[in-house]
């Protein structure tokens, strides 16, 4: 049967010319050295965590023998992660991402992969590479999440986090270490801070809007600022971690409690104490907008505001303010908490 549906699907390829089944916008001639694969129109697909994304990766025509790899490129450990490979017929599905992706397989051209419920690791740049013998092209993808980044730093003080533990630390707090495009997007949309922290391809950076002297002098233009890439075992800063929508829902539990009390009053209410990343998610993409400190799962006690007010704390601009890690003893605050 399966040799029967592919000498047909030859047979109508013989009697189709391509170039009348796909045809380029006018103006957009497809590369020269593309010879199977069309360009895709567009590189860059935005997502968020929890929704369905699809890359696209269409043939202009299909050669007698090939396979198609899509693989993941990880910054982190500089390699190429192969995700799923297909000869058209048949396809098997690698790696971690193997439950969760799929290829589109809208018509017998198209070689797209689907990817469900995206994850904060999906991020990145994505490969489809045709495989044709000697004749192998490929095109670059890049699945860009939705989110927001923030600095973040244990109770002991800043500068303790090795490479791993500012890793450990973000997913901690339902986060990932942001990447550098993240970090840079995010100094473009205000973010200024003046501690270095570790980002996902083991470099160091901070970005810095308002130069000022303890930030590198007031000399040095604005910009992110960077270390370079440090001892990943030895060397300590903080860490920038990078967070997408919730699939779930923050909200806050008034009273005078103290840090056990509050884990307790989410609990009554069947719910978890929030951590700082879903803290973030909820003041990004639901615009909370509270003045009551409340605590959160590291025991830190924060508020988040979208509509800067004097007595907010009295800063310009929308953000997650922090009061630290106060006692956990002190019966002071009341508490927000996470239902997904």
């Amino acid at each position: 049967m399966h040799r029967l549906l592919l000498l047909s699907s030859l047979w109508l390829l013989a009697a189709t010319p391509a170039s009348s089944i796909f045809q380029r916008p006018t103006g957009s001639p497809a590369p020269p050295h593309l010879q199977y694969l069309l360009e895709p129109l567009h590189t860059m697909v935005h997502t968020q965590r929890g929704a369905t994304a699809t890359l696209p990766c269409v043939l202009r025509t299909l050669p007698r023998n090939y396979r198609v790899k899509w693989s993941k490129l990880e910054p982190a450990n500089y390699r190429e992660s192969i995700i799923l490979i297909t000869n058209g017929l048949y396809h098997k599905n690698y790696g971690p991402l193997s439950p969760r992706v799929r290829l589109r397989h809208s018509h017998r051209y198209d070689a797209s992969l689907t990817i469900t419920d995206v994850a904060l690791e999906d991020e990145g740049r994505y490969r489809c590479q045709l495989v044709n013998g000697l004749e192998d092209e490929s095109v670059l993808l890049t699945l860009h999440l939705e989110g927001v980044v923030f600095p973040y730093q244990p109770s002991n003080g800043r500068y303790k986090f090795n490479y791993h533990e500012a890793k450990r630390a973000c997913e901690q707090q339902d986060s990932r270490l942001a990447t550098y495009q993240q970090l840079y997007k995010a100094w473009t949309e205000g973010l200024d801070w003046c501690n270095a922290g570790w980002i996902l391809d083991g470099t160091v950076h901070y970005p810095i809007i308002n130069s000022r002297e303890p930030c590198g002098g007031r000399l040095l233009l604005p910009g992110v600022r960077t270390y370079g890439a440090r001892d990943k075992q030895k060397d300590r800063f903080d860490a920038f971690c990078f967070t997408s929508a919730l699939q779930g829902q923050v909200y806050f539990i008034r009273g005078h409690l103290n840090f056990k009390e509050a884990g307790q009053a989410c609990r009554n209410h069947g719910a978890a104490i929030a951590k700082v990343g879903q803290l973030y998610s909820a003041w990004k993409f639901s615009q909370l907008d509270r003045c009551d400190g409340g605590w959160l799962a590291d025991g830190s006690v924060r508020y988040p505001i979208t509509t800067p007010r004097e007595r907010c704390g009295g800063l310009p601009d929308p953000g997650v303010r922090s009061f630290g890690f106060p006692s956990k003893e002190l019966r002071t605050y009341g508490t927000y908490c996470f239902v997904g």
